[in-house]
């Protein structure tokens, strides 16, 4: 994995080599081992890399990277795990290769063998790119399917410009700072901004799946080439009149062979690999499946707390660790750490990611590093796929059992009282406005389910935003780039986000189940701007890369044709993956109580730490801008702190905005003076 980043001038002028550099190492993080660039002879467009070596160490497969006579030339973050399979079609095709086994390379020769498409079509892997065709006089972007790599991008002056990061764009010196007000209202819903937009205005980010190309003119168009949906991944005929026992064969024989051979995939690496291991069952699956293809130990890395230690999940781990004969690395965190840590989590993150997850995450990724890996193994993608969140029970549970009577038999006026009632009641008990919300829901066909990380919903919401003061804010900038932003988003309404996805899906694949059709949002916005950005910009921070074998494509499709019956047999959440690993991990681990990957927040808050966290939020520049209410707030802290509700998921979303608003929009460090004090 690397940091890559462009510029390409649509006007008069020539690209600024300094601009360019300044740009490329404000991710030095991303690529510690080298950085380079390339300027067009006319100085119209430039390219530059930070590399992290991991395929091919040598300097021949450095960065930018031209083809034979310098027609094309790519700057490439990522990995093609297909790439030793398509050489050899290449070479007979033609084409001369200068690198041993670079993957980059082909990706340069795919691009003029096939084209943009049929490159996108071929390659597996998880990747960004930028490619210059100096014949066609054409840029191209794209992102990995599922959404592994970030990719943003912005028009500042007169040009065009790219990057891994956010904060390089923001280097630019023509590029101005400023907080995009829309894309904050849709954060306090969902954890994070849905792609293409990004917290800071002007700036945008391409969504998984899709590729972007702009001529010299600076006529610019997006496209989807992939999507997580039903159809691509069973013949109907391989299922046809089968048992129910052989369909159950059929699908746990699918799930293993496509899991074995994703994992294999991703041991590609000349450098040191090994794996987060929490105990459960993804990461306990990896560790078994990376065993079978290693020489030797795998390198396993756990993290826990030293302060709350009913939280830790160290003794399933190192039961994996120990039947498997790994090489365990341990780590326990106290609260000073992670108040210490809180500087640069938010410069990390680029745009705030509010999930309290970037804190383990940050300290076992620094563990894994120390320990020399450039490369580890994740298990994000395995509850999404296969329903292993309680949270999507109960969504399931509620949609089955209330929402669909309460739709169906109850008269609208009837709805519409119901949610009037709802709403008024509301008010009687913090707690309350979340139940009246999904009933305001139902009676307005606005969908049970939004999003697996659903912070504020619009009963709260429109308690704490000020509305009148977002649209006082010039905001909601037109990208230029036909299919890119959907101007319904430029709207204080996230159920306009929702629809954008569910709507042409709908009329797509109509009778879609609604487990399918929530694992469809999720591949749409949780997991590649929540967990997959998370993963990315916190590992990135330690130049460590992530992999994500559970988000194989060809893993993804076939599970996309397996409906909810199945994935959720017996009121069981991941019974077929589960299925899928008997005799491959322990069976008191497969079954064993699902913990999840956390901190202990809720406890955090009610100390001297979260009356801190109150004096910072409240002191904030954000909330001088007249966005927030900042009386709803200190109601959010009081009742926190007097145990009325737990408010903490509510308290860090607002907390991470305000910081990341004072550190980016405002140019103020993060400061943790009082927050330190707190625990001294």
């Amino acid at each position: 994995m690397c940091g890559i980043v462009g510029i390409l001038l649509c006007g008069a002028g020539g690209v600024d080599g300094v601009v360019l550099k300044r740009m490329r190492d404000a991710m030095v993080h991303r690529g510690p081992d080298g950085g380079a660039d390339w300027i067009s002879p006319d100085r119209r467009i430039g390219l530059g890399h930070r590399r992290l070596s991991i395929v091919d160490l040598d300097v021949s497969a450095s960065q930018p990277m031209p083809n034979e006579d310098g027609s094309v030339v790519i700057t490439f973050n990522g990995e093609i795990y297909n790439h030793a399979r398509l050489r050899p079609e290449l070479v007979a095709r033609g084409h001369k290769f200068r690198t041993d086994h670079s993957d980059t390379e082909v990706l340069v020769h795919g691009y003029e063998e096939w084209g943009l498409h049929g490159l996108l079509d071929r390659i597996e892997g998880d990747y960004a790119f930028g490619i210059w065709d100096e014949r066609r006089g054409v840029l191209s972007l794209a992102r990995d399917r599922v959404g592994v790599k970030p990719l943003y991008f912005a028009r500042i002056g007169g040009c065009f410009a790219f990057a891994s990061e956010m904060k390089a764009l923001v280097e630019h010196p023509d590029f101005s700072p400023e907080i995009e007000p829309y894309a904050m209202y849709h954060y306090l819903s969902f954890l994070t901004t849905p792609a293409p937009m990004t917290m800071m205005r002007g700036i945008y980010k391409l969504p998984a799946g899709c590729s972007l190309t702009i001529d010299r003119s600076g006529k610019a168009r997006v496209s989807r080439y992939w999507d997580a949906v039903p159809g691509a991944g069973i013949d109907p005929r391989e299922i046809a009149g089968l048992s129910d026992q052989a369909l159950e064969d059929f699908y746990i024989s699918g799930i293993k062979d496509r899991l074995r051979a994703s994992v294999e995939k991703r041991m590609m690496s000349d450098v040191p690999m090994g794996v987060f291991l929490s105990g459960g069952v993804d990461s306990s699956a990896n560790v078994a499946l990376m065993s079978e293809f290693s020489t030797r130990p795998v390198e396993t890395f756990t993290i826990g707390f030293s302060d709350y230690r009913h939280l830790n999940e160290f003794d399933p781990a190192s039961q994996i660790a120990r039947q498997f004969g790994t090489n365990h690395h341990e780590i326990a965190i106290s609260r000073k750490e992670m108040i210490d840590y809180l500087p640069k989590m938010i410069y990390s993150q680029d745009e705030p990611i509010a999930d309290w997850v970037c804190i383990p995450l940050y300290f076992v990724s620094k563990l894994a590093h120390d320990h020399g890996m450039k490369v580890v193994q994740v298990g994000e993608g395995a509850d999404e796929q296969f329903c292993g969140y309680a949270g999507y029970m109960a969504y399931l549970r509620m949609y089955h059992r209330y929402w669909t009577p309460f739709r169906k038999y109850l008269p609208h006026s009837a709805q519409r009282l119901a949610a009037g009632t709802a709403s008024l009641l509301s008010g009687v008990h913090p707690r309350l406005p979340v139940y009246a919300d999904i009933i305001d829901r139902a009676a307005r066909s606005r969908e049970h389910f939004w999003s697996g990380a659903m912070v504020f919903p619009d009963l709260m919401k429109s308690q704490l935003v000020d509305i009148g003061g977002i649209s006082g804010i010039l905001g909601g900038q037109p990208a230029n780039v036909d299919g890119l932003l959907d101007p319904e988003y430029l709207k204080a309404d996230s159920f306009n986000v929702v629809r954008s996805f569910l709507d042409p899906f709908d009329a797509a694949y109509p009778n879609s189940d609604p487990l399918t059709r929530m694992v469809h949002l999720e591949f749409r916005l949780r997991l590649p701007e929540l967990l997959l950005m998370r993963v990315d910009k916190i590992g990135m921070s330690e130049s460590l890369e992530a992999r994500v074998p559970f988000l194989d494509h060809k893993l993804i499709e076939f599970t996309m044709d397996i409906p909810e019956e199945w994935k959720t047999r017996g009121d069981e959440p991941k019974y077929l993956l589960k299925k899928a690993l008997r005799g491959i991990i322990p069976d008191n681990i497969l079954y064993r109580k699902k913990m999840g990957f956390g901190a202990p927040m809720s406890d955090w808050m009610r100390t001297d730490f979260g009356r801190a966290v109150r004096s910072s939020v409240l002191s904030s520049g954000l909330l001088r801008r007249g966005l927030l209410n900042a009386t709803y707030i200190q109601k959010l802290f009081d009742w926190h702190f007097s145990g009325r509700m737990d408010a903490s998921l509510y308290l860090w979303a607002i907390y991470n905005l305000t910081a990341w608003y004072d550190l980016w929009i405002d140019r103020k460090a993060v400061d943790t003076s009082q927050l330190a004090d707190a625990v001294a």
